[in-house]
């Protein structure tokens, strides 16, 4: 399956073509370059690249070694340059900015990867189970191992949805996690996102601009291409039954998206048409779209709007709803999240996630979670209250970082007004413990300096078929201490590789 390239190939200039065509050899003894002072280790995080006292660890050795006699700064431009010829934005509340990437990739080493790549699994697995249980027969709420509340509570949960998709469905094809390191080196996660995951093609447009400025063998590093062929399978798969090949469009709000750049770039991967709701046409059970001119009948739809609930704060249909709603109970159509998937992204559900795996797997969770605290709970939550300083508040219903205090950076007012919200309202919040992300080498300028990151990987299901794509999306806070990666809120990228 074909990518698209856009702009014609680019190098730096031979002498500064650094790291490696492999990942075998020599490795120096001491790789750390002019760039590096001033860099801190600090005791409170965790460093991906270097090991106290300021020694590379294994997997970086190679590259940081590469890095002498760089220039950071011309390097940083040659990497902005490879991410603008590639047309790569996002949008963010102040419009369309360029895509933020740092030239120094997050490595994983193999082992590493396989261990985290398990535990996402599993745990794409039984979210799904548990998405598919909650429009179904709620047995765990019957068990009593996860409260009706938490279900019926949830911003994404969709009664409509009860019964429309048969049990065993894939509700949540593609699912991306949010983790972080903590300070002893474990890998935790923070969110579940199984409504509309974005990030697929911007760790794609990663690799492309690093490998442009640092040079990697291709015998070195896990391939990550193959994720087009892996979502198209996902799609192929969720088609009505009796459809073996099926018509696929992207949904798309358009250039009023966040992530329009992306829902280009895949649709091109993948070669199906970027759809919008104003071209959709309902016709008795059957959803089409004028495309090119005439009138294509849809059997899948990727959806990737931003709205995605079936009704709105009226209680009318939403204008996506009045366009799918029918075709999709008539079992004409599929789509891809399936409304009412959010149900499993839900920041209270991720308090009950370690149980889900057990309830639906029988198996005990690979990868842990943040520890999140069900404040409804009357023990949980004066134990939240008691402790406000070490916690981190959400809104249940935020996205994108908007609202989340992370009381111990935060003004006395601003806990205190937080602990008064959480006693009068406890199911509109959540609380987690507090995780000191761990921190990588970022360019400033001529040096490198220590900057938290967190990883967004992603899962694919298709059918039986769950896999988690090699790498993902490093995301990276450029402001010094500063924790909140989203882009949305002038966070940045890292490229991620995993050797082989």
């Amino acid at each position: 399956m074909s990518r698209p390239r856009l702009g014609r190939p680019y190098k730096l200039p031979a002498q500064t073509l650094i790291y490696a065509r492999g990942m075998s050899g020599h490795v120096p003894a001491n790789p750390l370059l002019p760039g590096f002072e001033g860099y801190e280790l600090s005791p409170s995080y965790y460093d991906e690249a270097l090991a106290p006292p300021m020694t590379p660890r294994p997997q970086y050795a190679r590259l940081l070694g590469g890095l002498e006699g760089v220039d950071l700064a011309d390097l940083a431009h040659a990497t902005k340059r490879a991410v603008d010829r590639r047309g790569v934005r996002f949008r963010s509340r102040d419009g369309y900015v360029p895509f933020k990437l740092d030239p120094i990739p997050r490595i994983f080493p193999r082992e590493e990867w396989d261990r985290l790549a398990a535990g996402l699994v599993q745990r794409a697995r039984a979210l799904n189970a548990f998405a598919a249980d909650c429009y179904g027969e709620r047995r765990i709420v019957a068990a009593g191992r996860v409260p009706g509340r938490v279900l019926e509570g949830a911003e994404h949960f969709e009664p409509e949805m009860a019964g429309v998709v048969g049990p065993g469905a894939v509700y949540a094809g593609v699912l991306g996690f949010d983790l972080v390191r903590d300070s002893d080196g474990v890998l935790k996660v923070l969110e579940d996102n199984a409504r509309t995951p974005s990030g697929l093609a911007y760790a794609q447009a990663a690799l492309e601009a690093i490998d442009e400025v640092l040079p990697l063998a291709p015998e070195a590093r896990l391939d990550a291409d193959e994720r087009w062929s892996a979502l198209a399978d996902v799609l192929r798969a969720a088609a009505p039954e009796g459809v073996e090949k099926p018509e696929v469009a992207l949904l798309s709000d358009g250039p009023a998206n966040s992530a329009w750049w992306e829902h280009e770039w895949i649709a091109a991967a993948l070669e199906i048409p970027v759809v919008t709701l104003d071209i959709l046409e309902t016709r008795g059970d059957r959803l089409y779209a004028r495309i090119d001119g005439r009138q294509r009948r849809l059997d899948v739809v990727y959806r990737r709007t931003d709205e995605d609930r079936i009704h709105d704060t009226s209680g009318k249909l939403s204008p996506w709803a009045e366009a799918v709603l029918g075709p999709l109970k008539a079992g004409r159509l599929s789509c891809v999240n399936t409304p009412g998937a959010g149900i499993a992204d839900d920041k209270l559900v991720h308090a009950y996630v370690p149980e889900i795996i057990r309830f639906y797997l029988d198996e005990q969770p690979l990868l842990a979670s943040v520890r999140t605290y069900d404040l409804a709970q009357p023990d949980q939550r004066a134990e939240c209250i008691e402790r406000i300083d070490e916690m981190v508040i959400k809104p249940r219903s935020g996205h994108g970082g908007h609202g989340v205090i992370v009381c111990a950076h935060a003004h006395r007012e601003d806990r205190d007004r937080a602990a008064r919200q959480i006693d009068a309202e406890p199911e509109r919040y959540v609380a987690q413990e507090l995780v000191a992300l761990s921190r990588h080498p970022t360019a400033q300028g001529a040096e490198l300096r220590p900057r938290h990151v967190d990883l967004r990987p992603f899962v694919l299901t298709a059918g039986d078929r769950v896999a988690a794509l090699p790498g993902g999306l490093t995301r990276v806070a450029f402001a010094p201490g500063a924790l909140v990666v989203n882009s949305s809120q002038d966070g940045g990228a890292k490229a991620t590789w995993v050797l082989r």
